[in-house]
């Protein structure tokens, strides 16, 4: 594996491992409905992004540049997005769910990075 890889590989796991305790902690750890479906959306969305980061790897060959990017938006935003439901469900601060909307930011950015990749790969053909 490409060392540039394992990084990105390393954070997906990194990602896909705090997923599945975080969903694991709000179906069976939490009674109140808005902190199990809190826990649950950063869960989900998480792991989707963890998933996404990993499938980088193998377009790496089509859009190195694209793919690289978008692999460590999909990482640090479900790390940022998901980390911060989990944090306002842990310590109650409120706040912290502005930070929310950034990961949902980088996730986003993470998504047009790849349709960035394929537009540039056919035009280049």
């Amino acid at each position: 594996m490409e060392a540039r890889a394992r990084g990105w590989v390393a954070l997906a796991g990194l990602d896909g491992l705090i997923a599945v305790a975080a969903g694991a902690f709000g179906a069976h750890g939490v009674h109140d409905p808005l902190t199990a479906n809190l826990l649950r959306t950063g869960a989900q969305y998480q792991g989707v992004h963890a998933v996404a980061a990993l499938a980088c790897v193998g377009l790496m060959g089509v859009a190195p540049r694209q793919a690289r990017l978008a692999g460590w938006l999909f990482g640090v935003g479900g790390l940022v997005f998901a980390g911060s439901l989990y944090l306002l469900v842990l310590t109650g601060v409120r706040v912290l769910g502005a930070i929310t909307p950034i990961g949902g930011l980088l996730l986003m950015a993470g998504w047009a990075a790849l349709i960035w990749g394929a537009l540039a790969e056919s035009r280049a053909r």
